[in-house]
């Protein structure tokens, strides 16, 4: 198969979450095939790659970063980024609506909930993505639009932790969606090894590379 019938079958299986086709590592080649299969929705995991690829591939790709940003590098991706799924902090949020505001931008972004066992992944704990979203403070970020909520999990073969996971996760979501607001409707989980178990718990947007390029 090519990567247009990857893509279709993915599609396919994924419906109706969104496909966020991966970039990380690709080179310009396969990301131009990837858009002349009918893809409009890229994510990248590291800023520098991300503006090299804006600048070589067509305008109106929507960008998302869903890799750990630094806050000093928010200014670089803020006059053009569709979404930050890799929000987990309070001085993270503050930067991007700083930044938002000088381009005369609302931003969506996602809360990164740390759900998994490894230590390695970023995110918030449960208990402090709950503490985040209670702050009256957050209402004042006029140039912030709170999308959703983003996890990942274990990098594991043990399929019954991967599902407590992102059932650990859904429960989040559902929790949050209230407290947020009409416009935190994503969740967004699922990668090209376990994207299968996200959409049946609830994933409304797949994060996948591997599994449109490779099979």
């Amino acid at each position: 198969m090519n990567i247009a019938e990857h893509i279709a079958n993915i599609k396919q299986s994924i419906l109706p979450a969104q496909l966020l086709v991966v970039s990380k590592n690709r080179s310009i080649a396969e990301l131009q095939g990837v858009y002349d299969a009918g893809i409009r929705q890229m994510a990248e995991n590291r800023v520098q790659a991300l503006l090299e690829r804006v600048e070589q591939l067509p305008s109106d790709i929507e960008w998302h970063l869903i890799g750990h940003l630094q806050t000093n590098k928010v200014k670089y991706i803020a006059p053009f980024i569709a979404c930050i799924h890799s929000v987990d902090s309070y001085k993270l949020l503050e930067t991007i609506n700083q930044e938002a505001a000088k381009n005369n931008r609302i931003i969506p972004v996602l809360l990164q909930a740390k759900v998994a066992q490894e230590e390695s992944k970023f995110g918030l704990e449960p208990a402090e993505l709950k503490a985040l979203c209670a702050l009256p403070l957050l209402q004042t970020f006029n140039h912030v639009q709170f999308a959703g909520l983003m996890a990942m999990a274990s990098l594991t073969a043990n399929e019954q932790q991967i599902t407590n996971e992102f059932v650990q996760a859904q429960e989040l979501f559902n929790t949050l969606k209230p407290v947020m607001g009409n416009h935190f409707k994503e969740l967004s989980m699922g990668m090209s090894g376990d994207y299968k178990q996200a959409i049946l718990h609830g994933s409304t947007m797949v994060r996948i590379g591997t599994a449109v390029f490779e099979q």
